[in-house]
Parts: structure tokens; C-alpha cells; sequence
């Protein structure tokens, strides 16, 4: 500690942008001084990069913070929060950094402002190593909407590797604290659905076949269900750059949803793609859990800011949920545990996540 200052390794576990995303947006919630040293310590470019560095400036801007060390390749930071505040708030990655990213460092800390906020989030809409935004509007917004809030999603246009030139509009309004979710029941699969894009100087062929290559996939192991993947052509007005991707969701009779997505890249057959969707869908049903693999760690640090206890059944805790859960039982008086699900199918290899959140309280709130 240097004074009260929280000191974060940005090297262990994970070890990459995650750790600042979770410590920083806790950092700013709860008023703590943080140094974080070490970032992307293991990456092949360790440092900041710009994803990592427009999410950085957005949260000190959010709440007057000063932030020492925020320049691309930079290693450590010191962050000292400051009051959050509502209105409008930009980030820009001016690279094809994810959006949905930059969305998960500003939402817990929004949540908590004196007022609503509007976040333009400017970069990749649908980026390798990070959720699409079409996952975050089909299945992250549904769940997460279950700890009681609510917020609006606008994709203005979509932005794709290399350059990105995305833009995406979040509206939010703040509460006076969040409820705990309960998610452990996964039911029957009732429905599958999604969509095949194509973006710029590709043409809709290739969506389509992505689409039917994804459904002969599912279909190998699922029936009985109408499967409905629509390939679209993104309007030229509303999309930055050639691009292509997939997203499948299944949604089921408790309303779990659980998806499996990929991206097209030069060179990559449009079936490899739709197939490799299909596959992490099933891969995701098989383990009998209530929530994906990409939702798992998501939902960690609104359980840890919930008041009350949140329990979530997922498949094998992946390293991103391990880290979120440390950085957030470092930073918070939340308890996690993680126990081996021992019901119905011992073929299931199935955890209950459950958290006794800190209870946070919008103290800017006035009502």
C-alpha cells in the first residue's frame, strides 16, 4: 500500500485487460486509490493498449479521477477516483478495440451515478477476443437486466477489424442498489435463433452459407427445433470496413440464453465459420449450465455490487471468471464460492457460483 493505495498485480492469472476493467470500475465505485502495475504483463505486447487506455480515460472522466501512467504501452498506472457522475461520456478507441469491452469498465460505475448517462462507445462492434455487440444486445443486456436495472443499446454503425469506426449509443439510468439473480435452473432448449452478417465488399452469399453450414451442424445433435439463422447484408450506411460473423443463440423454457458466435477473416471458409459457432453453442448446452461461457465473468462484478446472495450455475469456471472473482473479493466485502454441482447427470460437469454480494448503495442518489 502507498498510503491507502490498493496495489493490483496486472500479471497474475489472467493477466490481461480484464484485471484493470474489474479494478478500475471498483476502484471508482467504492473510492479507492489503485495502482495497478504489471498490465498485459504476459502479452505478446504487454502494456496498455488503446481499448485499454480509451476505457481508462473514460472511467476518470466518469468520476473527475486523476489517472498517472495512461499512455499506450505503459505497464502501471495510479488511478484516484473521484465523484461519479451522470451525462454524457465518449470514448473513442479509434481502432477496431471493442466496444462491448469499454461498455463493461463504464456500466457497474454508471449504475451508481448521481444521474442518467449516456455513453458513445466508439471502435470495433465486432471484434476478435471480445463478446460482438450482437451478443451484448442478445444475451448479456437480457440477463443482466435481472439485477434490476435497465439500459438502451444503440448500434449507430458497426466497425470491424482493422480499422473499426464503430459507434454505439448506451442510455442509462442509475439505481439505488442492485438485486441479487438467482440463476439456477437451465430447463429445456425451446428455441434457436440468430443471425449471419456480411459488412461492406462482401456479398450475402457468403452469409448464407454461413447460416446453412452453422444449421447442419445443430442438426447432427438437435432434431426437433426450428432453427432460424438469418443472413443479412449490413446497409452500407450503417457499417464502417468489410466484415462478416455469425452469433447462434438458444433460448430456453427457465429464459436462459446461451450463444456461440464467430468472425470471418481473410482466407477463413464461410462454413469453418458458421460451423465453429454451432460447435461452441453445443459446446456451451453440453455442460447443463445456466449461462455461457462469454456471460460467466461478466456477471461477477454486478453479483459482488448485488445486495443479498446471487447464485449462477455455469460450466467449467474459465480463468476470466477466476480473475474477476479474486480482483473482486480483493477490492470488495463480497464472498464468493464455487462448489461442484452434484445433481441430476454426473456426466455434467457443472458448478454453482454464489456470492454474497456487499449490498452497494447509490449514495448520490438522492430518493
Amino acid at each position: 500500500m502507498d498510503g491507502d493505495r490498493v496495489e493490483i498485480d496486472g500479471g497474475i492469472m489472467e493477466g490481461g485487460g480484464q484485471i484493470l476493467r474489474v479494478s478500475t470500475a471498483l476502484s471508482c465505485l467504492l473510492g479507492l486509490p489503485l495502482r495497478v502495475r504489471r498490465i498485459r504483463a504476459g502479452r505478446s505486447q504487454p502494456g496498455l493498449r488503446p481499448q485499454h487506455l480509451s476505457g481508462l480515460e473514460m472511467i476518470r472522466d466518469l468520476c473527475d479521477g486523476k489517472l498517472n501512467g495512461g499512455e499506450i504501452g505503459s505497464t502501471e498506472i495510479t488511478f484516484t477516483p473521484g465523484k461519479i457522475k451522470g451525462g454524457t461520456h465518449i470514448a473513442d478507441t479509434k481502432t477496431a478495440g471493442s466496444v462491448c469491452l469499454l461498455m463493461q469498465v463504464a456500466m457497474p460505475c454508471v449504475l451508481f451515478a448521481a444521474s442518467p448517462s449516456e455513453l458513445h462507445l466508439k471502435g470495433g462492434t465486432n471484434a476478435e477476443m471480445a463478446p460482438q455487440i450482437d451478443y451484448t444486445v442478445m444475451v448479456f443486456k437480457p440477463i443482466v437486466e435481472k439485477f434490476n436495472f435497465t439500459f438502451n443499446c444503440d448500434i449507430k454503425r458497426r466497425g470491424y477489424y482493422p480499422q473499426g469506426g464503430g459507434e454505439v449509443v448506451v442510455q442509462m439510468s442509475p439505481v439505488k442498489e442492485l438485486s441479487p439473480i438467482n440463476l439456477t435452473e437451465r430447463g429445456t432448449v425451446t428455441k434457436i435463433y440468430g443471425r449471419a452478417f456480411v459488412a461492406g465488399a462482401l456479398p450475402i452469399k457468403l452469409a448464407k452459407d454461413m447460416s446453412a453450414a452453422a444449421v447442419r451442424c445443430l442438426r447432427r445433435e438437435i432434431r426437433d427445433l426450428y432453427i432460424n439463422i438469418q443472413p443479412v447484408r449490413e446497409p452500407d450506411d450503417q457499417a464502417v470496413g468489410t466484415g462478416s460473423g455469425i452469433i447462434i443463440v438458444a433460448e430456453t423454457s427457465t429464459g436462459c440464453l446461451l450463444a456461440g458466435s464467430s468472425l470471418g477473416k481473410r482466407g477463413k471458409n464461410a462454413d469453418k465459420v458458421g460451423i465453429e459457432a454451432a460447435e461452441m453453442l453445443l459446446q456451451n448446452l453440453k455442460h447443463g449450465g445456466t449461462v455461457d461461457d462469454s456471460l460467466q465473468d461478466q456477471l461477477i462484478i454486478f453479483m459482488a455490487l448485488a445486495k443479498g446472495v446471487s447464485k449462477v450455475k455455469s460450466g467449467p469456471i474459465t480463468l476470466h471468471t477466476q480473475t474477476a472473482i479474486h480482483f473482486a473479493e480483493q477490492l470488495t466485502k463480497a464472498k464468493f464460492t464455487v462448489t461442484k454441482s452434484e445433481e441430476e447427470d454426473p456426466g455434467n460437469d457443472t458448478y454453482i457460483i454464489e456470492c454474497q454480494g456487499m449490498g452497494m448503495i447509490n449514495s448520490n442518489l438522492k430518493c
